[in-house]
């Protein structure tokens, strides 16, 4: 197969990575309809399935994806103990960085149907019309979910600008040139939380609208405890500019609490007004104020510094420790 970025009318390999933590009763629904959708003859598709640690593995629950048309491989990476979504979409780009270097690209959904299929030919067409050149997220425009994760959602997102000073409005459905693909698995952001550590990278990228789709089988996992850490998990990308935030914010404390002993001091020598006992309690109260805040400008001043000395997770580099064996389920040899 013949493969070009230079002229569109030539057939290109992509690549699906879907991480998976129990969800192989909605995968079997999604695989049809992703290959029906699937039914273009430009480009030639493979499916790499990343088992995030499921309890039952696809051997277990005897998953056969079934007859297909359009995806001409499917394969399972076997992890060797769960790692969060986030984690696991990481390593799915990291082993097809390694082991796909004919893959032009790289296409993330999920595989509870909420990623609608349909779409990923809009991800495919906006990426070319870019010329393979940038990182193609899709950003959704309406939300399915209830009202109370909507609220708790808002609060994140509205955190996350207080705390980093970025927006986040997109999520992991993405398509991933190669050539964005090959500076992401040398980002160790990325291994906690994907969409922030592209950004922050600051990779080319452009944003196409689209519409949740509903669940294939059960229910979501996202609940409020999922919820937090994810949004702590994105935070950490921008630890060090969270550190210096939170660093002029004591600093700002400091400050005024040595204006407010100063102006208890001033109103107990140079004035009447004076309740006795009274300024010794209020100097004390701000003097705790302000030794607390001190040792927090220590703690963050600390942490700003570990997180730049540390080297991180390369997933380039580390993503074999992970991953325990590469299945081929289809086709059948």
């Amino acid at each position: 197969m013949k493969i070009s970025s230079k002229n569109n009318s030539e057939n290109i390999l992509l690549a699906i990575v879907v991480p998976v933590l129990d969800e192989w009763k909605s995968l079997s629904l999604l695989l049809p309809i992703l290959d029906r959708n699937l039914n273009r003859k430009d480009f030639a598709v493979e499916v790499i399935i990343v088992d995030d640690g499921s309890r039952l593995s696809f051997v277990e629950i005897d998953f056969v994806p079934g007859s297909l048309e359009n995806i001409t491989k499917i394969s399972v990476l076997e992890l060797k103990r769960n790692v969060g979504h986030q984690r696991a979409i990481t390593l799915g780009l990291a082993f097809v960085a390694a082991e796909r270097p004919e893959c032009q690209a790289v296409i993330i959904m999920d595989g509870d149907g909420e990623d609608k299929p349909e779409d990923i030919i809009k991800l495919i067409d906006k990426c070319r019309r870019e010329n393979f050149s940038k990182l193609i997220f899709a950003k959704r425009s309406k939300r399915s979910e209830g009202a109370i994760f909507k609220f708790f959602y808002s609060l994140y997102i509205n955190f996350f600008k207080i705390l980093t000073g970025q927006n986040i409005r997109v999520g992991n459905f993405s398509i991933v040139p190669r050539k964005i693909l090959r500076r992401l698995v040398v980002i160790s952001d990325v291994w906690n939380h994907y969409a922030v550590g592209s950004l922050k990278a600051r990779v080319p990228y452009a944003v196409i609208e689209t519409e949740r789709g509903k669940r294939l089988s059960g229910s979501s996992k996202m609940n409020f405890v999922s919820l937090v850490t994810h949004g702590l998990s994105a935070i950490s990308v921008y630890g060090d500019t969270v550190g210096v935030r939170l660093l002029l914010g004591t600093s700002i404390l400091i400050l005024l609490s040595l204006v407010g002993v100063l102006i208890v001091a001033g109103v107990r020598i140079f004035t009447d007004l004076a309740i006795p006992g009274w300024a010794t309690y209020v100097s004390a109260l701000l003097l705790i104020i302000l030794m607390q805040a001190v040792v927090l400008s220590l703690f963050f001043i600390f942490l700003v510094l570990n997180n730049r000395n540390n080297a991180g997770f390369l997933p380039a580099k580390d993503y074999q420790y992970f991953i325990s064996e590469e299945h081929e389920i289809y086709p059948k040899k």
